[in-house]
């Protein structure tokens, strides 16, 4: 995974995947990297509408510190987030980049195959320590499936 569709997998925010994918974690609140590719498709957890980008992408309608509007999209969008991972570059980002980023990426990583009840502890061995902020967001990765 080396080649200009794929993050790499050293840069920042990059988490790798048990499958080998990689996923981009990111905090809106920072710019983008001033070199390097941008994500092909991103993912954007917020309680209200994202800034405008060049890519395709999608809002997730996500509140601060808490939990996604619509937990059924919020699978749907999660689990395309995951596919598409498999030949592009994708980023889910939030304002921060630890508590809705990391709960996401968490949820990613379950549905490439970590058991759920390891998802939390694997995304902050591989992406932030401080991902994934709050019980309910770990009670929900444990959930989620």
């Amino acid at each position: 995974m080396t080649d200009d569709s794929h993050w790499d997998e050293k840069a920042p925010g990059v988490l790798r995947l048990p499958s080998g994918r990689l996923i981009r974690g990111r905090a809106l609140r920072r710019p983008l990297p001033a070199e390097g590719p941008r994500p092909s498709y991103g993912v954007y957890l917020l309680g209200g509408q994202p800034p405008d980008c060049d890519w395709e992408s999608v809002w997730l309608r996500w509140p601060d510190f808490r939990l996604p509007a619509d937990r059924d999209r919020a699978r749907e969008v999660l689990r395309e987030a995951w596919r598409r991972s498999a030949d592009e570059r994708v980023e889910l980002a939030c304002g921060g980049g630890r508590g809705r980023t990391g709960t996401a990426l968490a949820c990613v990583a379950v549905l490439d195959g970590v058991p759920p009840g390891e998802a939390v502890g694997y995304v902050r061995r591989h992406y932030d320590p401080r991902a994934v902020e709050t019980p309910w967001q770990r009670r929900y990765v444990r959930r989620f499936s």
